[in-house]
């Protein structure tokens, strides 16, 4: 008799067979001799939409409110139904005697596994394999030491009820919102408190009132120094008074030099990225969104097989992983990489607890590259961006620190205090990794710099007197907070405690703990959902609340905006996974709570109005169309949602202004296209085709290669330099 073994992903189900020597290919499965690998592709089964259970939820109407499930239906993705039945064929062959769930080692691994076997009703004996890492020697391990399936039951109930108790609150919250005011509008538990932060932001930022601050800096000894507050240490005055009274006294005034202080100083490399922190690094550097990032990771783990699993929230290592650092950094020794590699691939690799950890490895270990070896040219320009930012951290991690001498002096004149930094750098170190990248070393804030601006600095004594020669005032204005883009949105999200009203600590922990709202794996696709439903907006890099998303706020109830309601349903589903508390409980209590928001809903006295209503009729149903600002497009979107008419006005190209060279957007007006830039210019799609004909656009790397190859071939002698060669020197 054989085992079967469930993997979450193809890829890890390839090295898993690989392992167990199973190397004939079936319909979505591998065989071997005692094992047959199979695998979903990410969830196969999922829980019914609300027409399944009773034929009048099709409609959407308020009276039908709330919908409430007596028994819970699964339904098979439409997308991946194949692969669903591929892996109920194998589940119920006669030679198959047990399963082994082989999907990821948490939460949502288990209910991707539970639900495959729930909805093709097999009850054969379940195994667990539970493993940080899909390296050989992991996995050989994890089979030596598998699990008794049983031993899960309470996580897989943990996962089905926060898969339920979702559906029941945002569905009905959904529907209630959008019978209630007559416009599509959604909300959930992550997407609305995510949508409350960027509320408070702008808020914040619109309350905000600029003040008038002054510095001060002088000259003395060939030395910058920098006025600082004795109490504060601020280098910023508001009183304009007291900086230019300060400036008058200290013409024609010594400066007395009260303290010198060296100490040499280090700092580390930056950890390893996880998904969060790489979307964040892309944002700030290439401008990609969540999502975009995402994609690429996915295209370079499971296509070019050079990245490990993305979608990680763990910044370390496993102990296992060690042994595999050198084959990893052969592999991508290439390049602009042969200039860091060799010298750590002559030696012992030095680790630490800094980035190797068994105990913060969660279901899957920090992103880094495979033993795979790389073709560069085989890459996309944004994924060899993405690739380099993932090959530079790594290298970075294993080399020494950046060390240097950090000399503080510090001085007196007319009863103030002044400071002057310097800095020797000693030792490059993991710096020297970024160096040829051209990335900005990780620096302060622009708020206090002039007093840590470094300096050559003269050798000077404590007690010396400098005379000042010259005295300079700097004015500026405090600046609001930033608007959030993806990157910042992204860490509010995975660290939400200071949007939190309530004082509780034991909820503010579990929600830091849990890594706040939604998981590094749903993060994208619930920032893509609030553009989508046009709840946010991009200007620029910066992100916007719409008009739609500020009224969602003010209609929806006030539990489903705050982070909390997600730290007090995590320390239940902790409970649950523990085994100290029942689903059952839980999930009555959920209904319980589905009932009081739709009466508030119900009740509710607020109203919607559509403030982005345009002349234009809809071609389908004749009602006026809403301009709305999309991700990267404008459009005119019917208002009616069961209508769902919607046209692209206009959208952000990649084709860049002859002028400015900012990207251009496309418009389209009947059959014509032309390219608007905001700078003015204008331009037909036929005259910008002809003109980037001229300038040699569309010429492909074959074709340069070609060219190239030709010219090796053709003959280079002229008569002059046939004439030069006779003579001899």
């Amino acid at each position: 008799m054989k085992s079967l073994v469930l993997a979450e992903k193809p890829s890890v189900a390839r090295d898993i067979a690989r392992v167990l020597n199973c190397h004939k290919n079936l319909s979505g499965a591998i065989e071997g001799g005692q094992y047959v690998v199979t695998w979903a592709l990410g969830h196969l089964v999922t829980l019914a939409d609300p027409e399944e259970y009773d034929k009048r939820f099709r409609e959407w109407n308020m009276s039908f409110l709330p919908m409430v499930p007596k028994k819970w239906e699964l339904t098979v993705i439409k997308q991946t139904s194949g692969q669903y039945r591929n892996v109920k064929a194998q589940l119920f062959r006669k030679d198959v005697s047990e399963i082994i769930i082989a999907t990821d080692a948490g939460r949502e691994g288990e209910l991707v596994a539970r639900w495959i076997l729930d909805k093709s009703g097999c009850h054969k004996p379940i195994k667990r394999l539970w493993i940080s890492s899909v390296t050989d020697k992991a996995i050989r391990e994890g089979f030596s030491h598998l699990r008794d399936g049983r031993q899960y039951n309470a996580l897989y109930h943990a996962a089905r009820s926060r898969a339920m108790a979702d559906w029941l609150v945002g569905l009905n919250a959904t529907r209630a919102l959008t019978c209630k005011y007559n416009a599509q509008l959604s909300c959930g538990r992550v997407q609305t408190p995510t949508l409350s932060m960027i509320a408070q932001r702008e808020a914040e930022i619109r309350s905000f009132r600029p003040e008038d601050y002054y510095g001060l800096t002088c000259t003395a000894g060939s030395v910058r120094w920098t006025w600082q507050h004795e109490k504060s240490k601020s280098t910023r005055s508001f009183q304009k008074s007291f900086i230019t009274d300060l400036e008058a006294r200290l013409n024609g005034e010594t400066l007395t030099v009260t303290d010198i202080h060296q100490s040499a100083k280090k700092t580390f490399s930056p950890g390893l990225y996880d998904l969060t922190e790489l979307q964040r690094d892309a944002n700030k550097r290439f401008g990609f969104s969540a999502k975009e990032t995402l994609n690429i990771m996915q295209r370079l783990y499971e296509h070019h097989k050079v990245l490990t699993y993305p979608r990680t929230d763990s910044r370390y290592i496993g102990s296992d992983i060690v042994p595999t650092l050198k084959d990893r950094l052969r592999a991508c020794n290439i390049g602009p990489y042969k200039k860091f590699i060799p010298q750590l691939l002559k030696a012992p690799l030095k680790t630490s607890k800094a980035f190797v950890d068994d105990k913060k490895v969660s279901d899957h270990h920090a992103v880094i590259p495979t033993e795979e070896y790389i073709q560069l040219d085989h890459m996309s320009s944004e994924e060899r961006k993405i690739y380099d930012l993932v090959v530079r951290r790594f290298i970075s991690v294993l080399y020494p620190p950046f060390e240097y001498e950090q000399t503080t002096m510090k001085a007196v004149s007319a009863g103030q205090n002044f400071t002057a930094c310097g800095k020797v750098i000693l030792s490059s170190g993991w710096r020297s990794v970024y160096e040829s990248d051209g990335m900005a070393e990780d620096g302060n804030d622009e708020e206090d710099t002039l007093n840590l601006a470094d300096q050559p600095l003269p050798s000077l004594k404590k007690n010396a007197q400098l005379p000042i020669s010259a005295v300079s005032i700097h004015t500026g204005k405090t600046k609001p907070p930033a608007r959030f883009t993806e990157a910042t949105l992204l860490t509010a999200m995975e660290n939400p405690v200071r949007y939190m009203e309530s004082g509780d600590a034991k909820a503010r922990k579990t929600l830091g703990e849990t890594g706040g709202l939604g998981t590094v794996a749903t993060r994208a696709d619930i920032i893509e959902k609030l553009f989508h439903s046009f709840l946010i907006e991009k200007r620029g890099n910066e992100i916007l609340i719409t008009a739609k998303g500020r009224q969602l706020l003010e209609l929806v109830p006030e539990d489903l905006k705050k982070p909390e309601l997600t730290a007090k349903w995590e320390m239940q589903l902790a409970d649950i996974a523990r085994g100290g508390r029942k689903d059952d409980a839980f999930i009555q209590e959920i209904k319980d709570y589905t009932q009081s928001l739709i009466d508030e809903i119900r009740s509710a006295d607020g109203t919607f109005r559509h403030e982005n209503l345009t002349n234009a009729k809809c071609p389908r149903c004749g009602k006026r169309l809403l301009a709305v600002n999309g991700k990267n497009a404008r459009l005119l979107v019917c208002q009616d949602r069961e209508c769902g008419y919607r046209e692209t006005v206009a959208r952000l190209s990649n084709a860049r202004c002859p002028n400015c060279h900012k990207k251009m957007e496309l418009i389209k007006k009947g059959d014509e296209e032309t390219f608007v830039c905001a700078c003015g210019h204008k331009e037909k799609l036929s005259a910008f085709k002809a003109r980037r004909a001229k300038e040699g656009a569309g010429v492909t790397k074959k074709d340069v290669q070609k060219y190239m190859k030709n010219q090796k071939d053709e003959s280079i002698n002229t008569t002059f330099a046939d004439a030069l060669s006779g003579i001899k020197l």
